[in-house]
């Protein structure tokens, strides 16, 4: 049996959006789909409005250039995240400041950040310099880990003390909340983006969305994203940029949508399922749910907690080797080569956890019958090693 780690479920109308979308001529940028789209992501996040775009990594940098922020500023970004994450930084002309995170949830830790923010900057008229380098701090960059939830309450008030931007990188996110069940977009922060990636819980094949309760927010990154035409000459009051989504892209993914609460309700399933099986071995346990919001658990698998962590790359080797597809996880940014001598926390977490963190297969069409294997094979190797 083979077994994907993550592909799309394309079950539902996204066929026959698609055929609408060739039928009607509109396969561009301009359609029906997009405004359908972008309405819908708006309404998941408790927002007016919502700007589509071409990738989740675009999506973060068009937030961080509409709030201002670029050349000369510093971005607080956790290493524990996907490479796109400090790209985007760089993208808009500003630079990463990388942090360590927790070990309860993975997320950025706010104490690391707000003791590195005391040593190492500040006052300034416009906020915290950074003493070594003198670039003004003047965001932070939390992520949505795995789809997990953040303590949204305490990151609005920790950048309200630095007078600091809060972008969210909710990449992996679409449909959870924050306490109390608050969408994302209502929740305090400046921005939400979202990523539609071919392995998201919804796909549009691409593209991504930047969602925030100032509407005049978006406006400007709906204007950045469609070349800053004014009108419909051919006129241009600013250097922007094409990075607008096409209508069939945003056809597939009104039709995901359409399926979010049956998504969001699988990758559930699965996760309470390898929960089960690493509360059966003492060195293993599923991926963290922090106690505030609701996450959608993107993917989900297992953390190796024991004496070994070659055994990580064991237990990997043996279920690829049995049809499963097993694959290492991120690699901290602070090691990867672009952001080696970038302006970083100490990393005793990240660089503790990272290698010992093995996601499963987890599709929105995962069968029973592919998850019983998974588990099947997973238990014949770690009860190997027990």
């Amino acid at each position: 049996m083979k077994v994907p780690l993550a592909v799309p479920n394309l079950e539902g109308r996204e066929a026959e959006y698609l055929q609408e979308c060739v039928r009607s001529t509109f396969v561009s940028s301009a359609g029906p789909f997009v405004t359908r789209f972008g309405d819908q992501i708006a309404a998941l996040s408790g927002t007016e409005r919502a700007a589509v775009t071409c990738s989740g990594t675009v999506a973060l940098q068009m937030a961080l250039e509409g709030l201002g922020v670029g050349a000369g500023d510093l971005v607080m970004v956790p290493s524990l995240t996907f490479i796109a994450s400090p790209n985007s930084v760089r993208h808009s002309g500003a630079d990463v400041w990388l942090t360590d995170c927790t070990a309860r949830d993975w997320t950025l830790d706010l104490d690391v950040a707000r003791e590195a923010i005391e040593v190492h900057t500040e006052p300034d008229s416009r906020g915290r310099r950074h003493r070594t380098t003198g670039q003004m701090l003047s965001a932070v960059m939390p992520v949505m880990i795995m789809g997990a939830s953040l303590d949204f309450d305490a990151i609005v008030r920790f950048a309200r003390d630095y007078e600091l931007r809060v972008i969210v990188d909710a990449a992996a996110a679409i449909g959870a909340a924050g306490a109390d069940g608050a969408p994302l977009g209502a929740t305090g922060v400046d921005a939400v983006c979202y990523s539609f990636n071919g392995n998201k819980t919804i796909t549009s094949g691409g593209g991504g969305a930047v969602t925030s309760l100032d509407s005049d927010l978006v406006d400007r990154i709906d204007h950045l994203v469609t070349t800053g035409r004014v009108g419909s000459a051919y006129e241009h009051d600013v250097v922007a940029y094409n990075f607008r989504m096409t209508n069939v892209e945003a056809a597939i993914g009104v039709a995901q949508v359409e399926r979010l609460p049956d998504f969001i309700e699988r990758k559930r399933e699965v996760f309470e399922r390898y929960a089960a099986f690493a509360a059966r071995h003492p060195d293993l346990s599923p991926f963290p749910t922090p106690a505030d919001g609701r996450s959608v658990h993107w993917f989900s698998g297992v953390f190796y907690s024991g004496d070994d962590p070659d055994r990580c790359g064991d237990f990997a080797a043996f279920m690829v080797d049995r049809g499963i597809d097993v694959r290492p996880f991120w690699k901290p940014v602070h090691l990867q080569a672009p952001y080696r001598e970038s302006v970083r926390t100490s990393m005793d977490v990240t660089e503790r956890i990272w290698e010992r963190i093995v996601p499963l297969p987890c599709s929105t069409g995962i069968t029973d019958a592919e998850l019983d294997y998974v588990v099947a094979c997973a238990t014949e190797f770690w009860n190997s090693q027990d």
